[in-house]
C-alpha cells in the first residue's frame, strides 16, 4: 500500500550498500527534495554509505543541486551512467579514482531498466560495438579501480552484439506533478515522462522500493486512468514537495510550453541570423537536410540547424525530436536541453531509443570535441574532464546520415567573412582534428562497415568518411587547402579529386534561401 511520508521518513528505507535509481534527465525533472534530504541524512549519521548510482542522464546543475547532494566522502561506491557533464563533483571523485564509474549509452540504460523489470538477465543490442564502450577497448569502465566486467561480446548468428547485464534496483526515486491516495501518478506539469516508469518497474520488480516526490496529493479516483504515467501498485511512499523543490526544471518553476499547455509563438527566421563561425557551420549542415527529416539535434553548434532551416524556408521539411520524448515542435537549449515546445508528440525516453536503435532516425547533427584520421570522434573523455557520451552513440550508430559539426580549431579562433568568402584572421590554439582521439565516442571503422554516410562540417573545409578514412571534399573561398586546413590538422586526410568549394552564399551576411539546395539535392 502507498503511504504518504515526510521526505525524511521516505529514505529510512535506503541502507547501506544499496543500488539507487535516479529519475530525470539532465537537469528537467529532479526529485530534487528527495535528494537533498538523503544528502542531509549522510551527513549527520554518516548512512546510508557505499551506495551504487543508477541514473542514465547527469542529474544536476553544475551548482550543487540533484546528485550533488550524495557526491559525500564515503557514501557512494559506484556510479553507472551516461552523463557526468551536469555534476562535476561527482566527475572529479570519478577522475580521481574514488569510486568506481561505468559510462553506459543512456538509450541502453534506459532499456536496461526495462529488461530488469522484464525479469531478462540483461539488454542485447549493437549499440556500442567499436567504441569505449566494447570490451575489447574499455569496456564502459571509466577510471582505474573500475574493475568489474558488465559488458561482454556476443555472437548470434554470425552477427556482432554487446550484452550489457542488468542492475537490480533496490530503491528508485522518481517524480511527478499529482499522486492520488493510491498512489498513481501523474505528469501533466512534467517537462518529460523520461524513463520514470520504466525506473519505477525495475526497482518494483527487483523487489526494492518505490519513493515518488510529486506537487500535490488528491483524492483516491479523481485522476483519470488515461493520465497515470506510473501506477499506484508500483509506488510504496509518496513525499509532497514544495514549490521551491519541485521546479519543472533548474532553469524555470514551470513553463507552460514545455509541458504542451499552451503553444508559443514561433520564430520564422526572418528577422536574419547575425553570421559568425557557427551560423556558417549549420548553414553548412543544413545544405545536407532532405525533405521530410526526422532529426535529432546535439548541443552547440547543431541547435542552430532548425534556426537557419527557418530562416532558409525549410523548417516545415524537417521534425525535431530530442532523445528525452518530445517529438516534434523546437527543442531547448542550455540548462533545459531536453525539452521542447510545440510538440507533436511526448514519450518516454525508452520508446525513443526503441525509435533511434531500430533506424527510425533521417539525420542526426552533433558536434565533435575530436576527430582523427579513421573518422573517430570523441566528446566523452579529454584529460581531467569525464562528461561521458550521454545518448551520443545511440544517435550516431543508427540514424541513417550523421552531420558532425565544429570548428577546425579551437580556443581563441578568429574569423572574417560577410562578402562570399572566409579569411582567418587568428588561428584557434588548439586542432580538433588530431592523430588518435582520446576515447572513441563514435567508430569511423564500424560506420564504413554498415555504409553510414557521414559528413565533417567545418567553417572552412568539409570532410566525407570513406573505407580509407577522412576525405576533404569541400575548401570555403579565400581558404588555402596547405595552409589553413591541412598544416592545422594532426594528420594528412585524403583529398577528393573533384575538390569543391564552399558555397559562397554561407559567407554572404543576409538571409540564405535553401529550399533550391533541399529540392536540387532530391
Amino acid at each position: 500500500m502507498t503511504v504518504r511520508q515526510s521526505r525524511e521518513a521516505a529514505i529510512e528505507c535506503i541502507d547501506d550498500g544499496d543500488t539507487i535509481g535516479i529519475g530525470g534527465f539532465v537537469a528537467v525533472g529532479i526529485p530534487e527534495y528527495v535528494l537533498e534530504a538523503l544528502g542531509e541524512r549522510y551527513a549527520e549519521t554518516g548512512t546510508p554509505r557505499d551506495l551504487t548510482l543508477y541514473h542514465p542522464a547527469a542529474e544536476g546543475d553544475q551548482q550543487g543541486r540533484g546528485l550533488s547532494h550524495l557526491v559525500q566522502d564515503g557514501m557512494l561506491e559506484r556510479t553507472i551512467a551516461s552523463h557526468w557533464g551536469f555534476t562535476p563533483d561527482l566527475m572529479e571523485k570519478i577522475v580521481s579514482n574514488e569510486i568506481e564509474a561505468y559510462n553506459l549509452p543512456f538509450g541502453v540504460m534506459d532499456h536496461m531498466l526495462r529488461d530488469t523489470a522484464a525479469g531478462k538477465p540483461g539488454t542485447i543490442t549493437h549499440v556500442g560495438l567499436g567504441t569505449f564502450v566494447d570490451p575489447r577497448q574499455d569496456g564502459a569502465k571509466a577510471n582505474d579501480v573500475t574493475e568489474d566486467d558488465i559488458v561482454e561480446l556476443v555472437t548470434f548468428d554470425g552477427e556482432e552484439y554487446l550484452y550489457y547485464r542488468s542492475v537490480p534496483i533496490d530503491v528508485a526515486i522518481i517524480r511527478g506533478t499529482t499522486a492520488d491516495e493510491d498512489g498513481n501518478i501523474t505528469t501533466e506539469r512534467e517537462a518529460l515522462d523520461s524513463n520514470t516508469l520504466a525506473m519505477a518497474q525495475a526497482a518494483h520488480n527487483s523487489g526494492g522500493t518505490v519513493i515518488a516526490q510529486v506537487e500535490r496529493i488528491t483524492e483516491s479516483g479523481t485522476l483519470t486512468a488515461r493520465d497515470v504515467t506510473v501506477p499506484g501498485v508500483l509506488i510504496d511512499t509518496v513525499v509532497e514537495a514544495p514549490p521551491s523543490h519541485h521546479q519543472q526544471t533548474y532553469a524555470e518553476d514551470y513553463n507552460p510550453a514545455y509541458s504542451g499547455e499552451i503553444k508559443r509563438p514561433t520564430d520564422d527566421g526572418s528577422d536574419g541570423i547575425p553570421l559568425d563561425v557557427r551560423t556558417i557551420i549549420a548553414r553548412r549542415a543544413a545544405m545536407e537536410l532532405e525533405p521530410n527529416s526526422v532529426i535529432n539535434l546535439g548541443v552547440g553548434v547543431p541547435e542552430l540547424v532548425p534556426v537557419v532551416a527557418a530562416e532558409g524556408g525549410i523548417d516545415d521539411e524537417i521534425t525535431q525530436t530530442v532523445e528525452s520524448g518530445p517529438v516534434g515542435g523546437a527543442a531547448s537549449g542550455g540548462i533545459s536541453f531536453g525539452t521542447a515546445s510545440n510538440h507533436h508528440a511526448l514519450v518516454s525516453s525508452p520508446q525513443q531509443f526503441d525509435f533511434y536503435d531500430g533506424g527510425g532516425l533521417d539525420m542526426g547533427f552533433l558536434g565533435m570535441a575530436q576527430a582523427d584520421a579513421a573518422g573517430n570522434i570523441n566528446v566523452s573523455q579529454f584529460g581531467s574532464q569525464l562528461p561521458g557520451c550521454g545518448g551520443f552513440i545511440n544517435i550516431t550508430q543508427n540514424a541513417e546520415k550523421v552531420v558532425f559539426c565544429g570548428t577546425l580549431t579551437t580556443n581563441g579562433l578568429e574569423i572574417e567573412t560577410g562578402s562570399g568568402a572566409l579569411s582567418i584572421e587568428r588561428e584557434g590554439t588548439s586542432p580538433k582534428f588530431i592523430d588518435s582521439v582520446e576515447q572513441i565516442t563514435f567508430s569511423g571503422e564500424y560506420a564504413a562497415d554498415i555504409e553510414q554516410p557521414i559528413v565533417y562540417v567545418t567553417e572552412r573545409a568539409v570532410f566525407e568518411l570513406t573505407e580509407a578514412g577522412l576525405e576533404l571534399t569541400e575548401v570555403a573561398p579565400g581558404i588555402d587547402v596547405e595552409t589553413d586546413v591541412i598544416d592545422e590538422m594532426g594528420f594528412e586526410p585524403l583529398v577528393a579529386d573533384d575538390l569543391d568549394e564552399m558555397d559562397s552564399r554561407l559567407f554572404v551576411d543576409e538571409r540564405f534561401d535553401l529550399t533550391d539546395v533541399l529540392y536540387s539535392n532530391n
